[in-house]
């Protein structure tokens, strides 16, 4: 019997989980049972249990694809040269929130996600795993920043860093529930409030 290849086998992954966002997206995460998903998917109990164990799983597969590419565009930017401003930073990553965050997109599970992992202590030790490694590049950005004399001497990057990540999942509940804030409007806003010395252009 020819063995499955990779490829089919990431292919049916995606299915998966494609089906099981649109599912959280439309009845919530802790509405949708497992059957939903079989369902969505198109896919048997048993095919579905082959690739994931449980619906938490699922639930922490479509968070770490998410978190993933946002974290790796994120980490690209961090790492780039020239050394971006703090403004221009969070306009692009809101910028990529927004791609993310269309009618079917990823983002939209984030509120429902962090909700649950108020009472889910495996999801929320996914969740914080997530948290805290986006946190570690903000302060590994802003350590840069403050290396090539784009910082006030002594700034405290470790807590800068919380600060710069809280301004995000903000972002998000206002671009989700509100819906009436844009990228270029926090970029304006970061501008209006931070310190001056953290916008300079760099070179």
């Amino acid at each position: 019997m020819p063995r499955v290849s990779e490829e089919h086998l990431e292919r049916r992954r995606r299915q998966i989980l494609d089906a099981a966002r649109t599912c959280f997206i439309r009845k919530g995460i802790h509405a949708t049972s497992m059957q939903d998903i079989f369902a969505e998917a198109g896919l048997s109990a048993g095919a579905v249990y082959r690739y994931y164990k449980s619906k938490n799983e699922i639930i922490e597969a479509n968070i770490s694809t998410v978190v993933g590419d946002l974290h790796a565009f994120f980490r690209g930017l961090a790492d780039g040269d020239p050394l971006l401003p703090v403004d221009e930073m969070i306009e692009r990553l809101a910028s990529k929130i927004v791609t993310l965050s269309g009618e079917n997109g990823p983002i939209r599970l984030a509120l429902d996600a962090w909700a649950l992992a108020m009472h889910d202590p495996e999801i929320a030790a996914h969740i914080a795993g997530t948290i805290t490694g986006i946190r570690e590049t903000w302060t590994h950005y802003l350590r840069r920043l403050a290396g090539a004399g784009h910082l006030p001497p002594g700034t405290d990057v470790v807590a800068a860093g919380k600060v710069m990540f809280a301004i995000l999942p903000g972002f998000v509940l206002q671009r989700l529930i509100l819906k009436d804030v844009s990228p270029a409007e926090l970029r304006r806003g970061l501008r209006a409030v931070i310190s001056g010395s953290m916008l300079t252009e760099t070179v």
